[in-house]
């Protein structure tokens, strides 16, 4: 949704219009030319899609001979409905017929419906002349999000390859149709794992959690740093987490992506869209939009993990509904910090794994966006934590004083700075 609930349809198109133009130029200008990292055979799968302004109307685009567009001029109509370069985009992703896509999902039956998002409802399917199981997300058309979510999305999955970054199989846009085809990933999102658990749930343990923040950080790094142009992810959230087998961490849902600053520029100008509880407080109250905008988001996530609350909670009293904002004071006192952990993990966890992944997640939503770290350095000091496995049946963890990390006692040399930085900070 909107960083505070669901948008208003901008008057403005034109000035919308120029800025997914600078965007889409700047993505586009490295399709068959910039490698964008080593090829990655791993599935991926979208679930749902998060709530979004619908920047522009469509309709069903018929060429002057009247005869229908075809399925990849469609997507290029899309484009220039939105002032776009007439560049071909998207050739990386397969396309697809609506007929085919309907057959897939026999017709978008009932027992095919997976979940709904802003852009609209997602399916399971098998398509046929590729044997394989699929996500499919079609575009409501009276929905909140519209064509600049569609094309945005095609062109930035087009160019990423990544193992937590969800791959786009394919699309289809014919006529008044919009769908993106995604591999289909059983265990759904983060959130289906963390929030509102039906019972006999069994929640996710310690070495998952931050398996999962570690892969996280890894995607959103690929977007910041190895991507060609930068991308800045604007809608990081426990619900855009896809969960593939054995936890596999992906990231969905890059219709509000951005291409980053670059050159001696240090933030782009944009309207301010995400989601309230994960949306920077700087972002939110300039529009200015930065990478460290991405690290506010990241942090409520891994606080999320540690401590099991949701990002928003209107069920709790009114003081502690924002999870930033109850987590803040007690930042301040480490012997606060085990009152913050899930208590479904039942004592389960590392004292000292716990106070560092507090730590990293208070550095990340820091108020000031120059004192969040950069997501390399989130990176290693979450591959650590990932890569100490803590054992709740070793001797050391009966002692809630003293953590139940496996590693070699050189290891302590080993550590990345923003782990040693968390430590030095609890002394």
């Amino acid at each position: 949704m909107g960083c505070f609930g669901r948008s208003r349809k901008s008057s403005k198109r034109s000035e919308i219009n120029k800025e997914v133009n600078k965007d889409t130029v700047k993505i586009k200008k490295t399709i068959g030319g910039t490698s964008v990292g080593k090829s990655d055979k791993k599935d991926d799968q979208t679930q749902t899609s998060s709530d979004s302004t619908k920047v522009s109307p469509y309709r069903d685009v018929k060429d002057e001979g009247g005869g229908g567009v075809g399925k990849e001029d469609q997507l290029a109509l899309d484009v220039k409905g939105l002032n776009l370069n007439d560049q071909a985009t998207g050739k990386k992703a397969q396309t697809f017929t609506f007929q085919e896509l309907s057959l897939a999902t026999g017709n978008f039956r009932s027992d095919c419906f997976l979940g709904e998002g802003g852009f609209g409802k997602v399916f399971k399917g098998t398509i046929e002349k590729l044997d394989q199981v699929v996500a499919i997300k079609q575009l409501d058309r009276n929905g909140a999000q519209g064509i600049r979510e569609f094309v945005v999305e095609v062109l930035t999955l087009s160019l990423a390859d990544h193992p937590n970054l969800v791959k786009l199989i394919g699309f289809c846009a014919e006529g008044d149709q919009r769908l993106l085809v995604y591999e289909y990933m059983p265990l759904g999102s983060l959130e289906d794992h963390l929030h509102d658990l039906p019972s006999g749930k069994k929640p996710l343990d310690w070495n998952t959690r931050m398996k999962i923040a570690a892969g996280a950080a890894r995607g959103l790094e690929y977007l910041h740093d190895r991507m060609k142009p930068p991308v800045i992810y604007r809608d990081l959230k426990c619900s855009n987490i896809l969960l593939g087998e054995d936890y596999q961490p992906k990231l969905s849902d890059f219709g509000l992506a951005k291409v980053g600053p670059s050159g001696d520029k240090t933030h782009v100008s944009t309207r301010v869209m995400g989601t309230y509880g994960y949306c920077a407080p700087d972002y939110a109250m300039t529009g200015q939009l930065t990478f460290k905008s991405d690290i506010y988001s990241f942090g409520v996530v891994l606080l999320e993990l540690i401590t099991g609350r949701k990002a928003i909670d209107n069920t709790r009293v009114r003081k502690d509904q924002n999870l930033v904002g109850w987590a803040r004071p007690l930042f301040k006192d480490r012997r606060n910090f085990p009152k913050m952990v899930d208590p479904t993990l039942q004592g389960q966890y590392p004292v000292r794994g716990l106070y560092q992944a507090l730590a990293i997640s208070a550095m990340c939503v820091q108020e000031q966006p120059g004192m969040r770290p950069v997501v390399s350095d989130v990176v290693l000091a979450l591959n650590f934590l990932a890569s100490s496995k803590y054992d709740p049946n070793s001797p050391s963890s009966s002692s809630r004083r003293n953590p139940s990390f496996h590693k070699d006692k050189d290891d302590d040399d080993k550590r990345p700075n923003l782990v040693k930085e968390t430590e030095s900070e609890d002394q």
